[in-house]
């Protein structure tokens, strides 16, 4: 990101896909480089699984093992549509 750093964070974010297989190797990495995570929020299953992380400029970033539209999906069959 260009520019300076946040003053504060937020959710606001930039989200990456990532397959399943690569969830545990990119939580170890992220760990292991000892980026504040912030916690995942609720999800329903069959909705993927999230890592968020902040840089040293506050921006918020996730790594999802899933897709938009296979989320829109999900919420339509979770709603009965």
């Amino acid at each position: 990101m260009q520019g300076a750093p946040l003053a504060e964070r937020s959710y606001n974010h930039v989200a990456f896909k990532i397959e399943d297989a690569e969830y545990d190797r990119c939580l170890e990495r992220i760990e292991t480089l000892g980026l504040e995570m912030k916690e995942s929020r609720p999800r329903v299953p069959g909705e993927g699984r999230s890592i968020y992380f902040y840089d040293d400029d506050n921006q918020l970033f996730e790594l999802h093992t899933g897709t938009l539209d296979a989320r829109l999906e999900r919420y339509r069959r979770q709603d009965g549509r």
